[in-house]
């Protein structure tokens, strides 16, 4: 796999607001951040682009191979990155029902994006395109068809794109093609996933139709009896608006003991938080439990893979995750899992089955690599 190095990273954060700022840092490690409005998404692509002029990153528009978009929600329609169109824009916008929060936001920014940069192709990468491989019995809920059918539910997944990253990271470190590895790839975040990857491909991931589903998060409950929805309206009175925030913005960590930042809550519980310590004990429950699962549906496990910004550097939580797991294979080092140097580390005992890696994910350079290819085979 050739090595590629990002030139310059940048961030435009809280577009609109009083409190937005453009962030970048450069290759040599520079980092800068303006605090300036940004009242929308062309001022924001303008400032980008000035960036990039005043530092001889580019010199015109018509410069650049292509732009890559990243898209939460591609539906069952797209099961690979598209060349965006008129038709693969119309695409997109049918899936916002499936996506509100998500979709109209990337749809501003393609069409900005198009406009602004005009003559240049522009490349849709979704993160639910990986998941796409998944049979039906695992990607269909227990519901009547014609839910499925006309309404779209099923299960899609989310985070695709870190964990088809860190998957072929993966196997370059094994030094075997990814069509012959069975993986387990965990991405914890704030949001939080895992998918069961078999023979390179996946059968199976711990989000739904929403990044609801799954595991517990950081706001997001993660699974649960779908009759509480019901319980919650009619015994409180709650709309269903009221009820979704719930679930999506105040529940999960933030739920149990008041902090969704991991490193909050772990400093809660050292402290004697019971709360806190409950929240740490019913996170990486979650995960163990779906390890075993996982582990169940593949048959055989080369390797469990830790990213995102929890996965990466939280060394307690490995340890809880993996703990009493030797049944299955899985023999983590403490000594080696206290270690942080490096994008990619083995923290598994010598005679372990599986191996258990920690690897930095990069969904941007991901995101870079695949609209390369669609551009240029």
């Amino acid at each position: 796999m050739q090595t590629q190095t990002a030139q310059i990273q940048g961030l435009i954060d809280r577009i609109g607001d009083q409190g937005s700022a453009h962030q970048y840092r450069t290759k040599s490690g520079s980092t800068q951040t303006f605090p300036v409005l940004i009242e929308n998404h062309q001022q924001g692509l303008k400032a980008i682009f000035q960036v990039l002029s005043e530092l001889s990153l580019l010199t015109t528009i018509s410069d650049l191979l292509c732009i890559g978009h990243r898209v939460v929600h591609g539906g069952e329609k797209f099961c690979q990155p598209a060349l965006i169109d008129a038709a693969v824009l119309a695409e997109i916008k049918k899936t916002i029902p499936l996506a509100p929060l998500h979709n109209p936001a990337n749809t501003i920014g393609i069409e900005e994006a198009m406009d602004y940069a005009k003559g240049v192709p522009q490349v849709a990468v979704f993160d639910t395109a990986f998941h796409q491989t998944m049979p039906d019995y695992a990607f269909r809920y227990a519901v009547p068809t014609q839910w499925y059918a006309e309404q779209g539910v099923r299960r899609y997944g989310f985070h695709g794109t870190s964990h088809f990253y860190v998957a072929k990271q993966a196997a370059q470190y094994l030094n075997k093609p990814l069509e012959t590895l069975n993986l387990i790839t965990l991405h914890l975040g704030n949001g939080a996933s895992m998918a069961a990857i078999a023979a390179g491909e996946s059968i199976d991931t711990t989000m739904g139709m929403t990044p609801l589903e799954g595991l517990m998060m950081g706001t997001r409950s993660g699974d649960l009896d779908p009759a509480i929805v019901f319980y919650l309206s009619r015994t409180l009175g709650l709309a269903n608006n009221e009820i979704d925030n719930a679930l999506n913005k105040q529940s999960g960590l933030k739920g149990i003991c008041g902090e969704n930042d991991m490193r909050a809550v772990h400093k809660m519980a050292d402290e004697g938080d019971q709360q806190a310590q409950l929240a740490l004990a019913m996170y990486s429950y979650r995960i163990k439990k779906y390890i075993g699962a996982y582990t169940a549906v593949l048959g055989r496990v080369d390797a469990l893979v830790f990213t995102g910004g929890i996965g990466e550097h939280d060394a307690w939580l490995r340890e809880q995750c993996c703990s009493e797991l030797s049944v299955l294979g899985i023999e983590l080092d403490a000594i080696k899992n206290q270690q942080s140097q490096g994008d990619l580390r083995e923290i598994n005992q010598a005679g372990s089955l599986a191996k258990v890696l920690v690897i930095a994910t990069n969904e941007e350079l991901e995101i870079a690599q695949q609209a390369e290819q669609c551009v240029v085979g």
